[in-house]
């Protein structure tokens, strides 16, 4: 290149980032020793971390962890031919290696290593429903403002093992980090923060998940708080204000001395919800309020409960200093996840039907929320399938039988009742007074998903239903969504 190109304004106008300095892979061995207290057998790169075999490609570290029922040290030949460049392992091997004593302890310390060698503005989510989908927005809204250069936790890596991993995984020159924490017995989010460390934490909302561990509302408000103890100097709570419990997480925010952004349609939110009506693709059209003005975006998601969640994208995205104008546009596009709203045409009998993967998890408050939404959706007729509800413990048959409610605003055509717990909603919903015209609204009720696919199959599904798939995961009726999705 000569050097009158090099004068060039556009050159020498080019702004500097001190990111450009930082590597461009993720980690090599050397640093992942030092991060680790290590020994690495060779000199070698990785462009990622993992910790699942089967999911491992080429250039990916495994970690080989060590649980009570599985070692990942039988995995590793599975690793390495999938293309993993090198293993974290805490026995000597051929392969290119980094040997700890222990692999889990050395997982979270290259986590801190991650967060200890980003600049990035992080950003840290929980709440009893609606965090990954919250997670995803805030992710899409500011990877599209910073052009790529933003990194979060995939799927539901939310936990002891995911949060460090998801760390670990991040790189060098991220200028924004989303994490997901999640819990389900009290302190287990302050250990998850502390690692997190974030720059802005978001409690979506408050509802009885995990009420069978902690025992009260009070209690869970308590837990999900305890993300504010990781909070970085002059850090910021993004909190709901259109909760019963919006003065005690305000409370637990402002006695750690730090900022608090609230949201919601209360007029004393900072982030305020003026309008939301129905669009022309299904979701909302949204005006919101703050400080600095106001701004109307369009919500692809369909239901009140993603009004909601747009206010916590927008109070987080603002916080951490992103573009709000950039959060509307990610909104607009984004699609359900899988297991968490995804929706699906599926071939039926005479057409086409919709199915709506809610598999992955079900609490009192999302389980209202997808009826309601499934109520407003036109269809022919309304189908559920609907798994047990876990961890709900003493207060488990009053939350299920109490599901009768919004089932019936809904006008359910059929509720197939999936899992033990469900027997006290089958009842309910066979009592006379809750049937229509002295007609019992159609039920049926199982005990596996396996089950569940072959009533569904025979009660069969036909052009123009919509069907609703939501349980705990644990249920399985992820199994019923494969089923009914895959090409038939």
């Amino acid at each position: 290149m000569s050097a009158a190109i090099l004068r060039h304004p556009a050159y020498v106008e080019w702004p500097a980032d001190a990111r450009d300095r930082l590597p461009l892979t993720l980690w090599n061995a050397k640093a992942i020793a030092e991060a680790v207290g290590g020994v690495a057998s060779h000199d070698f790169q990785v462009a990622g971390v993992e910790m699942d075999s089967r999911d491992v490609i080429n250039g990916d570290l495994f970690v080989a962890l060590k649980g009570e029922a599985m070692d990942g040290y039988r995995f590793l030949d599975k690793a390495f031919a999938n293309g993993a460049a090198g293993a974290l392992v805490d026995r000597p091997i051929d392969g290119p290696h980094i040997l700890v004593d222990d692999t889990t302890r050395a997982l979270e310390a290259l986590g801190r290593a991650a967060r200890n060698r980003t600049d990035a503005k992080i950003i840290g989510v929980t709440g009893s429903v609606g965090k990954t989908g919250v997670k995803e927005a805030i992710f899409a809204a500011l990877e599209r403002a910073s052009r790529g250069a933003a990194h979060r936790s995939v799927k539901s890596y939310n936990n002891h093992v995911g949060v460090p991993l998801s760390l670990a995984r991040m790189p060098a020159r991220s200028r924004f980090g989303i994490f997901e924490m999640g819990m389900n017995h009290s302190s287990e989010i302050a250990g998850l923060t502390t690692q997190v460390r974030p720059h802005v934490a978001v409690i979506t909302t408050i509802a009885p998940a995990h009420i069978e561990n902690l025992g009260s509302m009070e209690a869970i408000a308590a837990a999900k708080a305890e993300i504010f103890l990781g909070l970085e100097p002059g850090g910021t709570a993004v909190i709901p204000t259109d909760t019963p419990h919006y003065e005690q997480l305000r409370e637990a925010a402002t006695a750690l001395g730090v900022k608090v952004v609230s949201f919601g349609a209360s007029r004393h939110a900072d982030v305020r919800l003026l309008d939301a009506i129905p669009s022309a693709n299904g979701g909302s059209l949204v005006t919101c309020e703050f400080p600095e003005g106001r701004l109307c975006y369009t919500v692809a998601e369909p239901g009140e409960h993603w009004v909601a969640n747009s206010l916590a994208v927008m109070a987080a995205v603002r916080a951490a200093g992103g573009d709000m104008a950039a959060a509307g546009l990610a909104l607009a596009e984004m699609g359900g996840l899988k297991g968490r709203g995804a929706r699906h045409g599926i071939d039926v009998p005479g057409g086409k039907a919709l199915l709506i993967d809610e598999s992955y998890n079900a609490n009192p408050a999302s389980m209202r929320a997808t009826l309601a939404q499934l109520g407003a959706t036109p269809s022919a007729r309304r189908i559920v399938v609907l798994g047990s509800m876990k961890e709900l413990g003493d207060f488990g048959p009053q939350f299920h039988a109490a599901l009768a409610e919004p089932i019936l605003a809904a006008d359910i055509d059929y509720a197939l009742l999936v899992g033990d717990e469900m027997a006290v909603l089958a009842r309910e919903l066979g009592k006379p007074q809750n049937s229509a015209l002295g007609k019992p609204l159609a039920t049926a009720h199982c005990l596996t998903a396996d089950e569940a696919i072959e009533l569904l199959d025979d009660f069969g599904v036909v052009a123009g239903d919509a069907v609703l798939v939501k349980g705990s995961n644990s249920v399985g009726l992820g199994r019923l969504v494969d089923h009914f999705t895959r090409a038939r």
